[in-house]
């Protein structure tokens, strides 16, 4: 197969621009491998102290649900008891 000169350039000329091209798409479809700055750091950290706070305010609010409601048991079993008497 005998190719001329100028049709071996072109051909050349387009697998380097595609090559280029995947090279250059690839590279901006990927922003997560960008490198973290210290601002990223710093607010990775503050997120993760917030999400803390967060978590033992929850769990504070998930106790005094279960101890309120364990109130409201404990007074509705001695309701009951004393009902229960009366008859």
């Amino acid at each position: 197969m005998n190719i001329n000169h100028s049709t071996r350039n072109r051909i050349y000329a387009a697998l380097i621009v595609g090559c280029l091209s995947s090279a250059g798409f690839a590279q901006t479809a990927t922003p997560a491998a960008a490198p973290t700055t210290h601002a990223d750091k710093k607010a990775a950290k503050e997120q993760a102290k917030a999400d803390k706070k967060a978590a033992v305010a929850q769990a504070k609010a998930d106790k005094t649900k279960t101890d309120a409601q364990a109130d409201a048991d404990k007074a509705s079993a001695e309701a009951n008891v004393k009902d229960a008497k009366k008859q």
